[in-house]
This record gives C-alpha cells, structure tokens and sequence, in this order.
C-alpha cells in the first residue's frame, strides 16, 4: 500500500471523485477541491507530500497555483494535469517548478506509477536533508573544541570565509584540525550540498599523482583501459580540499595555479580542456612562505591559495583550551566504550595543562582514548598516564616549600630531590632519572656527585631502604 498526502485540484467533479477514490484505495490520505483558492486553504491547515492540479482551474489558474505552492510550500511535490498534451504548456509548467506532469484522459497505471516516484523522490530529498542537517551538527564550527582568545579569532576567520567563496590557505602543526576546519568552512557555505574531496597531496604517488586530480581518457598510458574520472572533477560544484598541499610536486604546482585562475582541467591523454566549478581549500604544515624563499613552491600559486590565510596556532600557544579538550574527549570516548562510569579526578588535571603536547589535539583525542581503554578500575590513576606526564608532576612536600630568609644550600636540595625520587620508585634510577627531567648519564654524575649508593629494594622492609645514603 502507498503512503503519502495528496491534494487533487480538478474542477471536472467527476473526474475529481473517480481520481480520489482511486487514490484511497492505493492508500493514500487524500482531500480534493474544484478551486485553487480553495487548495490554497486547505494547504494553509496542514502540510501535503503532492498537489495533483489540474492546468485549467476557474479562477485562480493551475499555472498560478503551482508557483504559489512552490513559494510557500516549497517540499510540496507539484503534479500537472492537462488536456492539451502541448509541449508548450508541459514545459511552462515544468519551468515553474513542477515535478513532472500527466495528460486526459488518466490511466490509473501511469499515475500510480508517477505518483510512486513522486513520494520516493519526496523520501530521498527528505533523507538527504537529514543528512545535511546531521553533517553541519557534526562538522559545524560549534563542534570545534576551544574557546582561548587566540582560537576564538582562528574561528571568527574561518566563518566569515565560510560564507564566501574564496580560496583558503589553513596553516598549523600536525595534529592542530586543520581538516577538520576545513569541513566546518565547507558545510557551513553555499557548496555545503555538493561533494567536499579530500586530496593528501603527500600520500598519493607521484606517478599517480596527476591522474588522480584530474583522470585519464582510456589509451593515454599503460594500464588506462579506461575513461577515468579525477577527484577534481569529482568534486564539480563543492569543494577540493587539498591537505598537505607542501608536498605537492612542483611540476604538478602550475596545474593547480591553472585549476584556480581558469576553473579548468586537463586530463590526462586529452586534447581539451574540462571546465570545472570547485573551490579550493589548501592546508599546510609546512612553512609555505620558506619554500617559496628557496623556490620549493611557486610564489604566484601561493598568493592565489592565500587568499584567505587562516593559522590555527599550537595547543601549547592556547593552554586554556587543553581541559576543555580532554573534558570533551573523555565523555565522547566514555559513551564510544561503554564506561560511563570511569572517573577522571580533577586532582590530576594539572598534568594534563603542564604537559607540552607536541601532537596537538589528535595527541590529547588519542591519549584520552587510550586511558578510557586500558583503565583497569573505575578512575584513572597517575599510574595510567605516560611517563612524561608523570614526569611534570610536583611533589605535595615542593609546592608547600618556602625559602628561608637565612639562604639555603642549592646542592642539598638537589641532593635531597634524587634521595626522594629513587625512593619513590624503590631505588629504580631509570624511572627516578625520567621523573626528574634527566638524562641517565646526568643522573648518574649527580649520584656520584653526592655521594648516594643505591642498592636492589628486594626483601627490603621500607622503600627508604632501597636508597643508602653515606655517613
């Protein structure tokens, strides 16, 4: 059985009560009128999947009535109904918006066949428009994590060229999203309902490099058996995103130039060129400026992806945003694994701030997963986290310290620090060494420097009797 609303508008009463009837008995919720006035009334108390009009209304005109429904119905599918089975009067009704249209007499075949592909058609663009709301929650700038000053304006940058069109060049470390933002300026502009194409312009092969961009025609090289189509011009009507666009060979760098400034291709074995309508999205992290300095990386293709220069600065330029992330990643990963009782203790938030975090943000996204994983109990533990955190901590007995006014003696203190570390970890220079930021080799001079004999703590009675010191 179908499903679906339909509103008939025949002024035939007939023709209009056969067509209802029949409607009904397919299974479809549907009201009929003789007047588009009267339509428009009906639509204005509750929302209809079809209109199934008739051209030819006294009145207001079919014609009239399609373009009114389009207007301010716009998810109205609209039907045309008509006598005179004239191109011309199929194709006005087509240019004002109809889906499709149907000529007198009706056979009931050929409408349910159309009205079928009416309300899968109605379906599909309901389905996809889920689909975009979906991806603008998941990729919109909302979702980007961080609200320091300086990310803050990394942002701003990024919407406001959301919303044209111009090419953008994103800049910063591995690890800092710049994909990520990439897809936030690309679902939030007006290419959001075409494709968005990620190139990594390094992990494709040189050889391979050109025919992925912009295809091949069959015969042009050894192994093309056939017409392939690139990844440019796959992308025709959204948006390229060329990541690592550092990488790209210089040879190859005078396409892209020509890709931006003519919205053309040429593939490769063609002898004509393809018109293309993308934007281009570039990100680096790589020093462009450098290597258009040592003549890397052509100056003129540069300024033509630098348009719009967005820089998303280190995660240890922007320390305020670094619990904000491992909040947002540990309840994420929490629900992702099924541990929603696993507990982070805010006592050891300051190691997640005081950590340097070289990888930027897919560091803290893949730590806090792997804490959330191999967690035995119900909380993590310093004892969880990996030696370099540990090694930023600070014992309770230093944060309390306070300099006497007589002066104290600065190798005593030393002394006293390495004495504490290898009790702490029962006599195990390595680990003491790693907790006081040392080498081994500085270590171990310090460890004949003062004097300090170590010794194994096995079957010792206290951990202090894992270190001797001399008297």
């Amino acid at each position: 059985m179908a499903t679906g609303k339909v509103l008939v508008v025949e002024d035939d009463d007939s023709l209009r009560r056969v067509t209802q009837l029949h409607l009904e008995k397919l299974g479809f919720s549907t009201t009929a009128t003789a007047t588009a006035e009267e339509a428009l009334r009906i639509m204005g108390k509750s929302p209809y999947d079809v209109l199934l009009t008739d051209l030819h209304l006294p009145g207001l005109s079919g014609i009239d009535l399609l373009k009114k429904v389009k207007t301010e119905y716009p998810d109205t599918i609209v039907i045309v109904i008509t006598a005179f089975a004239t191109v011309v009067s199929a194709v006005e009704a087509m240019k004002s918006g109809a889906y499709d249209y149907i000529t007198k007499p009706l056979h009931h075949h050929e409408l349910n066949e159309l009205l079928r592909r009416a309300i899968d058609h109605q379906q599909l663009r309901q389905e996809v428009g889920l689909l975009r709301s979906a991806l603008d929650q998941k990729y919109g700038f909302e979702q980007i994590v961080g609200s320091s000053s300086r990310f803050a304006h990394t942002i701003s940058l990024a919407s406001r060229a959301a919303a044209s069109d111009a090419t953008v060049l994103i800049t910063g470390a591995t690890g800092t999203g710049k994909e990520l933002l990439a897809k936030a300026i690309h679902f939030r502009s007006s290419r959001k309902a075409r494709p968005m194409v990620t190139i990594n312009c390094g992990a494709i092969p040189r050889d391979l490099l050109e025919s992925e961009l912009f295809g091949h025609v069959k015969g042009s090289f050894t192994g093309a058996l056939t017409h392939k189509q690139g990844r440019v011009e796959a992308a025709d009507g959204g948006t390229v995103f060329l990541d690592e666009i550092g990488e790209m060979p210089f040879e190859l760098q005078v396409r892209i130039l020509r890709l931006i400034q003519e919205r053309e291709i040429d593939k490769v074995g063609s002898t004509a060129p393809t018109k293309v309508d993308v934007r281009i999205i570039a990100a680096t992290h790589r020093n462009i400026e450098a290597m258009v300095e040592d003549g890397s990386f052509r100056e003129d293709l540069y300024y033509r992806l630098a348009v719009v220069p967005i820089q998303i600065p280190p995660l240890r330029e922007r320390p305020s945003d670094i619990l904000e992330l491992v909040q947002h990643f540990f309840e994420v990963g929490k629900q992702k694994h099924n541990r929603p009782s696993l507990r982070l203790p805010p006592e050891l938030l300051p190691l997640f701030s005081a950590y340097s975090w070289p990888g930027n943000v897919r560091q803290v996204e893949n730590l806090i997963e792997r804490l959330i994983v191999l967690c035995d109990g119900n909380e993590i533990t310093v004892n969880d986290l990996p030696e370099p955190m540990r090694a930023t901590a600070i014992s309770d007995d230093l944060i309390h310290i306070e300099l006497p006014p007589q002066g104290l003696d600065l190798e005593a203190v030393e002394k006293e620090l390495i004495t504490k570390a290898l009790r702490k970890f029962d006599g195990n220079q390595t680990k003491a060494a790693a907790y006081l930021n040392l080498s081994r080799k500085t270590f171990l001079y310090r460890l004949e420097k003062f004097g300090i004999v170590t010794r194994a703590a096995a079957g010792a009675s206290s951990v202090g009797a894992a270190v001797q010191e001399p008297t």
